[in-house]
């Protein structure tokens, strides 16, 4: 009689567990839009939520320092006319965000550090290209400030931000509404999955079709995709008898799944958040109150199931904390930010180990927020590879990328709220610049009193 062997993995034990009620951010209204985005963006500085308005859309942006109940008249980012529908923050700038909503628009905010005293009205920049709602965001891994919006009007734009830009627009390919869009690694490649029952991998500045796989899942529910590593696809949607799955695609023979599991027959749609440093894929359900989670390998069955958190209530949205923002002493691997309806609650996903010392077998070097290449020499054809940074000591600050407009440029593509808030900046700029030469002519004259009582 042969023992079934146990497949080893350091990430077999792997353990979610919700922060203490105090760590929590509480009294908050989140939005009831039936939209089927994260709703949550995080960073290592803040946390961001779409909430309910009346007369339009906000969001609200909280410093991750400011747990506990939060006053009803906290100041929201409230520029939008109609209902916000996704939010992201810039991976080279953790003080940018976009946001994208039913008024056709996106719009890039700069929050304050410490996070708003008062009410954001005025974007940096407002991105017109849209003729319908936009419901998904996601900014360029590698360059620096090109991001990508997909909307209703199943169009896909690629956009400079710096110059208010529309670079690419892919409005050919798809013929109904796109259910996800994302970037490989480096951001050579589009993935999109659409109503058409189509999954497409894109050349983003060329527009066209790579490759496509037709019907990746049976069912005639939303599909959603993101790569994975060595350029293989993770798909999540339904089967025919409306059973939610997880697959897993080699690009290169689309024919038939690595991998195929069904796992239940919820009605939610499975978001997938993948992290390349361990491989392993988080699916978190809207509407579930729980949390799977896979790791993805390079030998069959190349799915393997690990585990799953589980708590009472369900989630209406979920945000997923970039690697540097971890505590890696506690051997910390992921952090999601689980929205519930009056609140949000961060999930610590833990390896259990004995030893207090850097496990550097859990932490490779990780992305930064350093960008490697600039938007122009990307849309020029120029990839940048990530760069990658060491979280041995913990993430260190360095400065962080400046967030440039270029007014000359946009004063043809964007809203005229842009100009304001981009000569406010540079107000700011001059006043930090006279601070320091003031503080200089200070010290100077210090000096020469010091000499003169000698003398």
């Amino acid at each position: 009689m042969s023992r079934k062997v146990v497949r080893t993995s350091k990430f077999r034990h792997v353990f979610g567990q919700a922060v203490k009620a105090d760590q929590c951010y509480d009294d908050i209204r989140i939005s009831q839009m039936t939209w089927d985005s994260n709703f949550c963006s995080v960073n290592p500085k803040f946390v961001a939520m779409i909430v309910d308005a009346s007369g339009g859309g906000a969001f609200m942006v909280l410093p991750l320092s400011k747990t506990g109940r939060i006053d009803m008249s906290y100041p929201t980012v409230c520029g939008h006319t109609g209902p916000v529908l996704d939010i992201e923050w810039c991976p080279h700038n953790d003080n940018i965000i976009a946001s994208g909503s039913e008024d056709c628009t996106v719009m890039i905010w700069e929050i304050p550090d410490g996070g708003l005293t008062k009410p954001l009205t005025e974007p940096v920049v407002t991105l017109e290209g849209h003729s319908k709602r936009v419901g998904i965001l996601s900014w360029h891994p590698t360059a620096h400030n090109v991001l990508m919006s997909a909307a209703c009007d199943n169009v896909v734009i690629l956009w400079n931000v710096a110059c208010g830009e529309a670079v690419v627009r892919i409005d050919t390919l798809h013929t109904d509404l796109i259910y996800s869009a994302c970037w490989n690694t480096d951001g050579s490649r589009i993935l999109t999955s659409c109503k058409d029952k189509k999954l497409r991998i894109l050349d983003p500045r060329k527009g066209t079709v790579i490759a496509e796989k037709e019907k990746p899942h049976e069912g005639s529910r939303p599909v959603r995709a993101v790569f994975v590593s060595d350029g293989k696809i993770l798909t999540t949607g339904f089967s025919r008898m409306s059973e939610r799955q997880v697959a897993l695609w080699d690009p290169n023979n689309f024919k038939e799944p690595l991998n195929l599991q069904e796992l239940d027959t919820s009605s939610g749609v499975l978001l997938p958040f993948f992290d390349p440093d361990t491989g392993i894929v988080y699916l978190c359900g809207k509407g579930d109150s729980s949390i799977r989670y896979f790791e993805v390998t390079d030998e069959a069955p190349y799915v393997h199931y690990l585990s799953m958190y589980s708590s009472k209530e369900s989630q209406k949205g979920m945000g997923y904390m970039p690697k540097r923002g971890l505590e890696v002493n506690k051997c910390e691997i992921a952090r999601f930010y689980k929205l519930h309806e009056r609140k949000c609650e961060p999930i610590v996903m833990t390896v259990p180990r004995k030893s207090d010392l850097f496990q550097e077998d859990l932490y490779p070097d990780t992305i930064g927020p350093e960008p490697s290449v600039e938007a122009a020499d990307w849309f020029a054809g120029k990839d940048g590879q990530p760069i990658r940074i060491s979280l041995k000591d913990g993430f260190v600050t360095t400065k962080t990328k400046e967030f440039k407009v270029h007014k000359s440029l946009l004063a043809t593509t964007t809203a005229s709220s842009g100009h304001r808030q981009a000569d406010s900046t540079e107000v700011h700029s001059l006043q930090e610049q006279v601070k320091q030469l003031k503080a200089a002519v200070e010290e100077l004259t210090e000096r020469v009193k010091n000499l003169e009582s000698k003398n």
